[in-house]
């Protein structure tokens, strides 16, 4: 892992996972993939290894990113789901080549093909949007409560209301906000 980079976010979900890789989109935003290199960097931490990325490929795959990103976050909302962003995820993942495979553990994995590339690992994530945003899994799109952040996360708690996309950023920050204000107006009760 390449230093001087902040770290990613990792969740359980490839593609809200990957829309992660741009956070604060409110805020000050923080890029997590802002070089080809650390691009790859990402991918290998996500089961999609590729020997190399180009500038024009990590092009690519932030329009995937951001693509997903507006059609999650419709879907989160109950809204119609972009034209253009719906374009570019079933491009890319009609232009991936990739397999499911199963592990002995009885999980599923992606194997990219011997002579991988960004363009299939990022077949990969388009697919896994499209069976999110579509309703094929057991959850829900839902968008953060932070309104610096308000990243679409994919919601599998028991009762589906979850607020953060991740507890130890959003939720923490927010919760800390929250403390702090209530001992500004009641300083009386630090005490």
């Amino acid at each position: 892992m390449r230093t001087g980079f902040p770290d990613f976010r990792l969740g359980s979900v490839l593609a809200t996972s990957f829309t992660g890789t741009l956070s604060e989109r409110h805020g000050n935003a923080v890029e997590r993939i802002p070089t080809p290199h650390r691009l790859v960097d990402w991918l290998a931490v996500n089961g999609l290894a590729v020997d190399s990325c180009t500038p024009a490929q990590l092009e690519l795959a932030r329009e995937l990113r951001e693509s997903i990103h507006a059609a999650a976050t419709a879907a989160a909302i109950q809204d119609a789901l972009p034209a253009s962003a719906v374009q570019v995820i079933n491009d890319r993942s009609a232009q991936g080549r990739a397999a499911a495979i199963l592990t002995p553990e009885g999980e599923r994995r992606w194997r990219l093909g011997s002579a991988s590339c960004v363009e299939d690992a990022l077949g990969v994530i388009a697919a896994d949007a499209i069976s999110i945003i579509a309703g094929e899994r057991d959850g829900k799109l839902a968008l953060c409560a932070s309104p610096t952040c308000r990243a679409a996360f994919f919601d599998t708690s028991q009762s589906r209301t979850r607020k953060w996309c991740d507890m130890n950023t959003c939720g923490n920050r927010q919760k800390k906000a929250r403390f702090n204000a209530n001992q500004r107006k009641n300083p009386r009760s630090a005490e």
